[in-house]
């Protein structure tokens, strides 16, 4: 299984540029909670891009809570008020892309209280989905392969078990952004990875034995690492 890139560096003008031009469409017509905004194709149109742009800009309004998408229906302003609207919207356009310490970090918080919760709520469905990970990430790496994506799986599959779904959410959107500077930094020498087998192992127990202490401890073990680098990161 391969994780795709949700978002490209060289698109975010683009979309920041629909994001504003969605914000100045519902001031001039004074649109309230509830009131419905054009259709894709019409909003493609009248701001000469693809749908594909316009969706993503929407998606991107819809994850921070500005919109609402109801299939069959359209697409409609949440229940929030205008000022409070365009003050979240120019939040979002100064958002910068995170550096690579800052989303690790982000992982690092989010994947302490995702591993606890997990060893809480899991189900023995949620289980069998950690074990095919844990294994797909084994034999990659003792065949000598590249197991970025394996290991990220086995930890996205923790967060699912969290019954979360903000921190699931959270996860999947920085996850292909680490996916990619982990390849660039090369962050794990070849020791590190053999020993993450074991790693994974520990936590994969302390789930399926639902100690959430243990989990933790077992958890921040893994990290110990990547506190390391993050430290170390100027």
């Amino acid at each position: 299984m391969k994780i795709e890139l949700l978002t490209k560096n060289d698109n975010l003008s683009v979309q920041n540029k629909i994001i504003s031009q969605i914000r100045d469409l519902i001031n001039i017509k004074n649109l309230e909670p509830g009131d419905k905004l054009p259709s894709e194709r019409m909003l493609s149109e009248k701001f000469e891009v693809t749908r594909s742009t316009v969706r993503e800009a929407i998606q991107k309004l819809e994850f921070f809570g500005l919109l609402n998408s109801i299939p069959q229906s359209g697409t409609f302003v949440a229940n929030i008020g205008v000022i409070a609207l365009n003050g979240m919207i120019e939040d979002i356009l100064r958002l910068d892309t995170p550096d690579f310490k800052s989303l690790v970090e982000t992982r690092i918080l989010l994947e302490l209280k995702t591993v606890r919760l997990a060893s809480l709520r899991r189900t023995e469905d949620d289980l069998k989905h950690l074990k095919s990970t844990l294994d797909a990430h084994e034999k990659k790496v003792l065949n000598g392969e590249d197991a970025v994506q394996e290991d990220l799986l086995f930890h996205l599959a923790i967060a699912k078990a969290s019954r979360n779904s903000s921190m699931n959410t959270f996860m999947l959107t920085i996850t292909p952004e680490i996916i990619t500077n982990f390849e660039k930094h090369h962050v794990c020498s070849k020791n590190q990875v053999m020993s993450s087998i074991k790693e994974h192992k520990d936590i994969y127990d302390a789930i399926k034995n639902k100690n959430p202490k243990e989990a933790k401890d077992k958890m921040k073990a893994h990290f110990k690492i990547l506190y390391q680098y993050c430290y170390n990161i100027k």
